[in-house]
């Protein structure tokens, strides 16, 4: 594997999980349950990758986690001081899958000017940091805290979503215009997960309607969200307001670069066959019971969209600069390595053959995660690597760690594990056939 011409290479970022949510009484906390929070040396670790770029955080959470008056600078002056000694370009996050400091949360009006004090706030304490995501996926947020009762507040219907994707929108918004009264040439990295539903034509108004769904962050942002948008009459039904919206099409707030984040649990099949699933796979729209499968376990003439295809969707839609803000495999050391190359090359060809600009791929979950197997919904210790394995108490690189030091230095990387494909081009991957009540594994 080689990187693309040194005329405008392909960057390789890296990130650190950083998810901080409620959790019953308490939090979970990602940069605690790695001991990163205690290990600032781990910075020239990273460093050591040849990295040049990595999402950072200066969570909301743990700068004023009591009183918004009362901030805490002590970790965030010695680890943003570290990483502009080692030359590393920090991408700074403020909330990451958090609801905020307990004397707010996401569906409450204080949630927007708070982020946007302690974004004004940060951006004076360094005011030499350029680049910012104020609110990590919104829309995947407002899914899971607000339609689909995973996480803090734990709402299920339609106007809790939509008052939690407009409160983090403004709250990016006013983050940004409170940034830029510091440092005006500051840039708005904006991610969010993009995937793609797929599914029986029996189901194709609820496919649609998610297919249209998934763009909604961005729409608001960059003022495509008109009354003529497809969702313009979805969302005034549920709570937003005309002024509300008409706002975003006056006072718009675009991303200097669309962050795209892609799993492979990213896309999704849905079937009313519900018979051919597990029950915990089915669920239910307007009284329609339907199963929501990821879409790479499939068989039959389904076939996923992909990283390429979709990164060409944004590209297109939007004009504007993309990058890669996540990519991260659980599983195996060799499979990690050959999802970190496949998404690379996916990259390489959406810039080369299709003509986007894509300027990054990051890779994510440099010291691992805990407990995203179950949505960090419990405490379970569950770990899965990246390129450095934590769980001795410090950091040791991983296979992965070679791959990811060679993208980032422009180097070969040559290895064994590269001559075969990943399970997800493997015929082992398929677990279901459309419409067929019998389950192939």
């Amino acid at each position: 594997m080689k990187q693309d011409s040194p005329e405008h290479p392909l960057e390789l970022w890296g990130g650190l999980e950083c998810s901080h949510t409620r959790l019953g009484d308490g939090y979970v906390d990602q940069l605690a349950r790695t001991g990163h929070d205690v290990r600032p040396q781990d910075l020239n670790q990273l460093a050591g990758l040849g990295l040049r770029t990595l999402r950072y955080p200066v969570l909301w959470e743990h700068v004023s986690p009591q009183n918004p008056e009362q901030r805490d600078w002590r970790a965030a002056d010695e680890r943003l001081g570290r990483l502009r000694q080692l030359g590393i370009n920090p991408i700074v996050g403020l909330v990451h899958h958090g609801s905020g400091p307990r004397y707010t949360d996401l569906t409450q009006r204080s949630f927007a000017p708070g982020l946007a004090a302690h974004a004004g706030a940060v951006a004076r304490r360094f005011p030499w940091v350029r680049d910012y995501t104020p609110v990590n996926e919104p829309l995947t947020t407002a899914r899971f805290s607000g339609l689909y009762g995973v996480w803090y507040p734990h709402g299920c219907d339609d106007r809790t979503f939509v008052r939690i994707l407009l409160n983090e929108l403004e709250a990016t918004r006013l983050s940004m215009r409170a940034i830029r009264a510091v440092n005006p040439a500051a840039r708005l990295i904006q991610t969010e997960d993009l995937g793609q539903t797929h599914g029986a034509d029996s189901l194709s108004d609820l496919i649609d309607f998610q297919n249209e769904r998934r763009w909604l962050s961005f729409d608001i942002l960059c003022g495509r969200l008109s009354p003529e948008h497809p969702l313009w009459a979805y969302l005034r039904q549920h709570g937003a307001s005309q002024a509300e919206l008409h706002s975003w099409l006056d006072d718009p707030c675009p991303p200097d670069v669309l962050g795209i984040n892609y799993y492979l649990t990213s896309e999704r099949h849905l079937d009313d066959v519900v018979e051919a699933y597990p029950p915990h796979m089915v669920g239910d729209s307007a009284g329609r019971a339907y199963a929501d499968v990821e879409a790479v376990r499939i068989g039959g003439s389904v076939e996923l969209a992909g990283i390429r295809d979709l990164l060409g969707q944004a590209g297109r839609r939007y004009g504007r600069p993309l990058a890669i803000t996540e990519a991260h495999l659980g599983c195996t050391r060799d499979e990690q390595v050959r999802w970190l190359a496949h998404v690379w090359q996916q990259a390489q060809d959406a810039r080369r053959l299709d003509g986007i600009d894509v300027r990054a791929v990051t890779v994510w979950a440099l010291l691992g995660m805990y407990d995203w197997n179950s949505l960090l919904t419990r405490a379970d210790g569950f770990y899965e690597a990246g390129p450095f394995d934590v769980r001795s108490g410090r950091p040791r690189p991983t296979l992965l760690a070679g791959l990811v030091r060679a993208l980032a230095t422009g180097r070969r990387f040559r290895h064994p594990v590269l001559a075969s494909p990943g399970w997800w081009q493997r015929p082992e991957r398929v677990h279901f056939e459309p419409g067929v009540l019998e389950e192939v594994f």
